[in-house]
């Protein structure tokens, strides 16, 4: 099935040190026990999606370590919440979806500041932010899969792709809601995005 959402919030974090950590030589036992560990980490945020503040946000898939999720998905695929629709919010509500978007890219950047502390490591989030109208469905024959896409995805990727080290980045349509949520930002100024030439982030 496939269904289209005019404004939804999409995050890419990825841990871009975690290649420097990755290993195949024996001590690791040919690179399983990077593995489990990266499993524990993808593990630890999920069960964030746990907590009732992040009922409205939707892990999609990983891919190596990088992490994707939306938010302002129907309940049908929200973790089993309901999420108001949007007909029946007020402006201030209606893109409490991406403030919570932006507050589980910060829970994720606390995880993994814990988990570098018990494990002597020093792993870092580069994460990109973007909003607004995707496609979405469920695709494939064998081992069929959800997934978004869209102009709106694409740019997601480029501001994770394109950031910081430790970072949030985001475009300024995101800015200019954000900052209404009381988020605090740093103006990078204009970035290359293949595709979509300079965007001020």
């Amino acid at each position: 099935y496939s269904q289209s959402y005019d404004e939804i919030g999409v995050m890419f974090a990825s841990i871009p040190n975690f290649s420097d950590f990755y290993t195949e030589e024996s001590i690791n036992n040919g690179g399983i026990e990077c593995l489990r560990f990266l499993n524990e980490i993808i593990s630890d945020f999920d069960s964030l999606l746990d907590e009732p503040q992040f009922r409205c946000i939707t892990k999609i898939k990983t891919i190596g370590s990088t992490y994707m999720a939306a938010s302002g998905v129907t309940s049908d695929i929200s973790n089993g919440y309901t999420c108001t629709k949007k007909e029946e919010q007020a402006d201030r509500e209606r893109w409490q979806h991406l403030a919570d978007l932006a507050d589980f890219a910060l829970a994720m950047k606390v995880t993994i500041m814990n988990i570098n502390y018990q494990s002597f490591n020093n792993f870092m989030l580069r994460i990109g932010l973007n909003k607004g109208g995707v496609l979405a469905g469920v695709i494939g024959a064998r081992k069929p899969h959800y997934d978004i896409w869209g102009n709106t995805v694409n740019v997601a990727s480029r501001m994770e792709s394109t950031g910081v080290m430790g970072n949030i980045q985001v475009v300024e349509d995101c800015y200019n809601i954000l900052k209404e949520y009381g988020f605090r930002f740093v103006r990078r100024g204009p970035i290359f995005v293949k595709g979509k030439g300079e965007l001020l982030t």
